[in-house]
């Protein structure tokens, strides 16, 4: 899995967006598995003031002491389920995006060992659950989702795996990596017919 991500993520130019907002870094957590390839999610907790309850990638806002969002993005995956960074092997940003409380998100894409135990951290995270890519690019969405963005409107997947729902960023996300690596074509400014 590792050299496709590198092969299809070397020379990709992800979209950054000209915002002066509170900035995060979030891992997109891949397992280096070349049989089955799965993502990593997590659902967020109850308990929390934003986001809660949502299915996402591990990661959250920069703190003053972070040297970039990618160490942003480790040091919250470490937090969040336990994954040290000398674990991840990052390849590649992806474009950036704007959740709907102002926050300017930067996605990383990293390779994971397949086998690593991930461990929730009750404070922050109900649990952590993975999904084949292979769902993925069947493109078996529950429903599409008509998001206002800026001048325009966009329309994201939302998939179902088991109990949990991905919407949202971490669909608008997930969208930008199938694209990159997997030539998806999922356009997120046309209606699906």
């Amino acid at each position: 899995m590792r050299d496709l991500l590198v092969q299809r993520l070397t020379g990709y130019a992800p979209q950054k967006l000209d915002l002066n907002y509170t900035e995060a870094g979030i891992l997109v957590p891949v397992t280096d598995d070349p049989g089955n390839p799965e993502m990593i999610f997590t659902l967020r907790s109850t308990n929390l003031s934003t986001h809660r309850g949502q299915v996402a990638y591990p990661g959250g806002k920069r703190d003053p002491g972070d040297l970039s969002l990618a160490a942003t993005a480790l040091r919250e995956t470490h937090e969040e389920i336990g994954l040290p960074p000398d674990q991840v092997e990052i390849i590649s940003p992806l474009s950036q995006v704007m959740s709907r409380h102002g926050i300017l998100v930067s996605p990383y894409v990293g390779v994971v060992p397949v086998e690593y135990p991930l461990e929730p951290n009750p404070g922050e995270i109900d649990s952590v659950f993975r999904v084949p890519l292979s769902f993925f690019l069947e493109d078996r969405r529950e429903r599409t989702d008509a998001i206002p963005f800026q001048d325009q409107t966009i329309h994201v997947p939302c998939y179902r795996w088991e109990r949990y729902q991905i919407w949202g960023l971490s669909a608008v996300v997930l969208v930008d990596f199938l694209n990159a690596v997997y030539d998806a074509d999922i356009d997120l400014l046309k209606p699906r017919t």
